[in-house]
């Protein structure tokens, strides 16, 4: 089965197409992107996303939608994240976009985000990652879960985005006071989610997903993209002390020439940087291993799971993402211990 996978988020459109069934490996055969920075373009006009920006968001959609065609794909699942999620007038957005294109934009709430996220982490590792600990830093929000099976124990959104927080506290190059007071508010926005975190059985893996994770890896001396997906990859807490020593000093233009960042994602870099270490010194994480599946992933592998083998048998979009059985709120069940706490 050939699928397709249409990601709105906070700074690209990403088509992702994949050959897969059930019980095996999702092969990758195209990835495309477009960059939009929704999010900033919604924060412009005052929450809302501007005609012409739903106009180039509908022409993308519709881009994206003859490409998974041409590629032979036999279902596109597409889906927002946080910059739609947040737009005052995500409904009209949503509509225009069905009306002109077909397409049904499903909006993830962000605590299936970080479910799907870790569907695809708990794959990748297997069981014998034992109990699982998944970070993912994108645009606009920071998803985190925990847990022994392949449904979280507890899965978390908060607004700590790397987008977010490089377009309302940060310029650009930021001071050294942006800096140290960006690290005094991160610590008290992740203190909460932190200690429910530790309130459960100690990580026996820690890993990150995400472009900022693998932009951070190769800038403290990680494998690059070329060596491929199952390169083993890491980010210490040492490392990435001592890139943020560098990397706070440098504008975004130069940032951008350093191997592993794009030109698209470099202004949200010292952004991104900030919340990763936050969130290890909350969490109390010396190591984190890069996961090379995310999001997407996820959701492809959630709809191979609601298969019953027939390739030509299409899920409505809300089964397929698995919504209809879970909703929005946290995933919060089973909340049994699987080994010690947590100590710092």
């Amino acid at each position: 089965m050939r699928l397709g996978v249409l990601d709105v988020g906070s700074n690209t459109v990403h088509l992702l197409v994949v050959d897969a069934h059930r019980g095996a490996h999702p092969t990758p055969m195209t990835s495309e992107k477009t960059v939009l920075r929704l999010a900033e373009r919604i924060g412009l006009h005052g929450g809302r996303l501007a005609e012409e920006d739903a106009a180039e968001l509908v022409r993308t959609v519709a881009d994206a939608q003859e490409a998974a065609i041409a590629a032979g794909c036999e279902e596109l699942m597409a889906f927002a994240t946080s910059a739609i999620r947040e737009a005052d007038n995500a409904a009209e957005v949503l509509a225009r976009v069905r009306a002109e294109t077909g397409i049904e934009l499903e909006v993830l709430p962000g605590e299936d985000e970080a479910r799907f996220t870790f569907l695809a982490a708990r794959r990748w590792y297997g069981w014998s990652a034992g109990n699982l600990l998944m970070l993912d830093i994108g645009g606009g929000s920071l998803e985190m879960a925990v847990g022994i099976d392949e449904q979280p124990d507890l899965a978390v959104s908060l607004p700590l985005g790397a987008g977010r927080l490089a377009r309302t506290m940060l310029h650009d190059p930021p001071t050294q006071d942006e800096v140290k007071k960006l690290r005094e508010w991160l610590q008290g926005q992740l203190a909460p989610t932190a200690k429910r975190f530790r309130k459960l059985a100690r990580p026996d893996r820690a890993v990150a997903s995400s472009k900022t994770f693998r932009s951070l890896a190769r800038l403290t001396g990680a494998a690059p993209a070329s060596a491929g997906p199952r390169a083993p990859r890491t980010l210490t807490e040492t490392g990435l002390r001592q890139l943020l020593a560098f990397i706070t000093r440098m504008s975004s233009t130069d940032l951008a020439a350093l191997d592993g960042v794009s030109g698209a994602r470099a202004h949200q870099l010292v952004g991104g940087a900030l919340v990763a270490e936050a969130t290890m010194r909350a969490l109390g994480l010396k190591e984190l291993d890069i996961c090379p599946w995310a999001l997407r992933e996820g959701v492809i592998l959630r709809r191979l799971d609601h298969t019953n083998g027939d390739s030509h048998t299409a899920i409505q979009a809300r089964a397929t993402l698995g919504l209809a059985e879970s909703g929005s709120a946290d995933v919060t069940g089973r909340q049994t211990q699987h080994g010690a706490r947590w100590e710092r």
